[in-house]
């Protein structure tokens, strides 16, 4: 099975070509478990697979979290999937792409940038206040495209608190019992009026990321509309890097999310995981 392997801001994928390889849908949880656990095999935060489309798009990705489980989507590997299309002569620069949570655009720019347009937010809950362990924390809840992909994003002194701490908390925020879907947790820092520290407990990894893209945008979106961020473009600093998100409003209503950030292909080559029954 040929493989590559990519990152985004330090979100690592392994990406496969489901078109030529053709592996039936129901074997691929069970690859995407054994393949993305570290120190035993490749080892990725998720797998990504292109696959035929069902419409008009270019190919759709199917996307699974390192624990095998199916994700909606996710936006750093949206990018690394888009920019592998394109070298791989899937698309062009220009494409749309299927996914969990609805149609996906994205643009390959120059270099290894790449700017993905981001299904919109469906539930915004600005003010969702929650309490873990008789501690309150001002939290906003958001749902990204639809189905929706969940985020809390949660107000934090990252700069005065370490990751076992942070671990911690955002392993209860995620089975919050407020969250139906659970949810992956951002936790935030704002720096001024435009930049922002994010740390993201992700569920399906169930821990702490080099990046998440959705959870930046939406994190982003929640502090625009909550006045810590001015509108337009804004960085995200996240362990892995740096990502910037461009948001386009009309009367306060957020009508195009974007991501953009670099990509790396990390490297190319065959699955020889003798363990790897498919």
């Amino acid at each position: 099975m040929n493989f590559t392997k990519m990152q985004g801001a330090g979100n690592d994928f392994i990406i496969i070509n489901n078109m030529e390889l053709k592996i039936p849908v129901e074997k691929l949880s069970a690859i995407a478990k054994k393949l993305c656990k570290r120190k035993v095999s490749i080892g990725a935060d998720g797998f990504m697979v292109v696959d035929f489309p069902e419409g008009a798009a270019d190919f759709k990705m199917r996307f699974y979290n390192q624990d095998g489980s199916i994700g909606e989507m996710c936006g750093n590997g949206a990018r690394c999937i888009s920019r592998y299309a394109y070298i791989n002569k899937i698309a062009g620069k220009k494409m749309t792409f299927e996914t969990g949570a609805g149609i996906v655009s994205s643009e390959v720019l120059e270099g290894r940038l790449v700017k993905v347009l981001l299904n919109n937010p469906e539930v915004i809950n600005i003010d969702n206040d929650i309490e873990i362990d008789n501690v309150k924390y001002e939290c906003s809840y958001i749902e990204l495209g639809n189905p929706g992909l969940p985020h809390a994003v949660v107000k934090y002194d990252l700069q005065h608190s370490d990751d076992c701490e942070i671990f911690d908390i955002g392993r209860k925020i995620r089975y919050y019992e407020g969250f139906p879907k659970g949810a992956n947790v951002n936790f935030f820092e704002v720096i001024n009026d435009d930049t922002a520290i994010v740390k993201t407990y992700e569920r399906g990894v169930e821990d702490i990321t080099l990046a998440c893209g959705t959870g930046s945008a939406s994190t982003a979106a929640a502090l625009i509309i909550k006045g810590y961020l001015k509108g337009g473009r804004v960085k995200i600093i996240v362990p892995g890097g740096e990502l910037f998100i461009e948001i386009e409003q009309n009367n306060n209503k957020i009508e195009k999310l974007y991501l953009i950030g670099d990509t790396n292909t990390v490297a190319a080559g065959k699955v020889m995981d003798e363990d790897l029954v498919y």
